[in-house]
């Protein structure tokens, strides 16, 4: 597929403030963002807020959070639905009066009732037409004080098809689709007539969303054919399976978008792999946010679910934060050292980053490992001090401590100088003296290279904690 002759590509996202952005649903937006920055186009964020029983201001400020987060800005919006009552309400009238839609008196156990005798038959479950007007059918007496629905007169014959995006061709036969509803007996209208009104409006020539939605289209498609409108192009994604190949649940990754900033991932982190379930460009496993808007072509849009992979992702996010200046993951990681009670200002925080961030996935491990240097001072227990700290591991630790205090600069490469004197002068192997070094100067039996931890600490605080073994 290509777009070069759509001089105004216009995409939409548009989300149900019923719960939070989950991880299909962000990259169904970023599917849409990434084709709509592509082709120089529109892209267009819309909230779907018709379901007044689930709908919460605050899954909307989390859908909004999100799209900030992942720096997915729309062109247009937020347009929220209910405040485009007047319009739908304007359009159905419309197709009332031009007969592509009817009043149904039917109360909702007539239905059912419809339904039970169509699966008694073999037939699909479905409304049987009792309202529908008709050449020469007399329709039955309006009940009185009854509030009628609205339904859409759906075609009888003939097929809807379309040419999918991702799917290829689709086609529903018109006779399996019933007249829907487009308005309850409340007057409120549905899901399907909504989008439909609104990419009308919006002018939306390309629609990319979930593959749930494919029984949609065709209803959708026939509605827009009878407002006189011009069909978008549809391309339906797979959904994204958990590791275990079964549907998302929360224990492999199906929650809020918000979750992996508070887990510590990286945007550009998170807008890379999310690329990569299910879109590629060839053999490329790591790129900008840049070349992904450069390389995105619908065509390679995968027709297979794609399979959610933590490790994968922690790979990528590593890769990002490797890759991310030393001050910037400094800014990143001061506010979760503070909410971990650490004092980010009791080290130098940039020069830390280097030294941890080549051993840290997330943001929380490269928080957890400055911590070292900016907790307040934890004595060793006393099963690790009689594990390590012997007698000759204490004459050794003095004898540093000695050596190190009249060094004229405090240097990780004067400190690495000592050690390696040291060891070299007393027949030892690195662990002899650095695991006790570790011990008595941070607590901990395993830290990065020990002269550029001695080094980040400083020779006040070293000293000072050296001269308590």
């Amino acid at each position: 597929m290509t777009a070069s002759n759509t001089p105004a590509v216009r995409t939409r996202f548009a989300p149900s403030p019923t719960g939070y952005l989950h991880l299909g649903g962000a990259r169904t937006a970023l599917f849409s963002w990434a084709f709509a920055r592509h082709y120089g186009g529109t892209f267009v964020l819309r909230i779907e807020d018709t379901d007044l029983e689930r709908s919460t201001p605050e899954a909307v400020q989390a859908i909004l959070d999100a799209m900030a987060w992942l720096d997915m800005t729309p062109d247009e919006g937020p347009f929220y639905q209910m405040q485009r009552m007047d319009r739908y309400r304007e359009v159905i009238a419309r197709m009332l009066a031009d007969g592509s839609a009817y009043h149904c008196y039917s109360t909702p156990a007539e239905v059912e009732a419809m339904r039970e005798r169509a699966r008694a038959a073999g037939q699909k479950p479905r409304y049987d037409g009792t309202w529908r007007p008709e050449p020469g059918k007399t329709l039955p007496p309006i009940p009185t004080q009854a509030q009628p629905v609205v339904r859409f007169r759906c075609p009888l014959e003939g097929v809807t098809s379309w040419d999918d995006l991702i799917k290829g061709p689709i086609s529903f036969d018109n006779s399996e689709l019933d007249d829907l509803i487009i308005a309850r007996a409340d007057g409120t209208p549905t899901y399907n007539f909504c989008v439909v009104v609104d990419d009308w409006d919006m002018r939306i020539t390309h629609v990319i969303r979930g593959d749930d939605h494919v029984n949609n289209t065709p209803r959708q498609i026939n509605i827009l054919r009878a407002l006189g409108g011009e069909l978008p192009r549809y391309g339906h994604v797979p959904m994204i399976l958990g590791p275990d190949g079964q549907k998302m649940s929360k224990r492999h990754g199906a929650v809020s978008v918000m979750e992996y900033d508070k887990a510590g991932y990286l945007a550009e982190a998170m807008v890379n792999y999310l690329a990569r379930l299910g879109w590629s460009h060839g053999d490329d496993e790591l790129f900008s946010r840049e070349q992904f808007v450069e390389w995105f072509d619908p065509r390679h849009l995968s027709k297979s679910a794609a399979q959610w992979d933590p490790k994968k992702l922690n790979w990528v996010n590593a890769h990002y934060i490797r890759e991310t200046p030393n001050k910037e993951l400094a800014a990143l990681v001061a506010p979760r050292i503070i909410a971990s009670q650490g004092v980010p200002e009791a080290v130098d925080l940039t020069a830390a980053m280097g030294l941890l961030k080549d051993r840290s996935e997330t943001l929380e491990q490269l928080a957890d490992g400055a911590m070292l240097f900016c907790r307040p001072w934890q004595a060793p227990d006393e099963a690790l001090c009689a594990e390590v700290l012997t007698d000759e591991a204490r004459v050794l630790v003095s004898e540093f401590a000695q050596r190190a205090g009249a060094l004229p600069d405090w240097t990780e490469s004067a400190l690495d100088s000592l050690i390696k004197s040291m060891l070299q002068e007393h027949g030892l192997k690195m662990p002899k003296l650095a695991i006790p070094l570790r011990v008595a100067a941070t607590g901990v039996k395993h830290t990065p290279s020990i002269s550029a931890v001695l080094n980040l600490l400083g020779r006040e605080t070293v000293l000072e904690r050296l001269g308590r073994v």
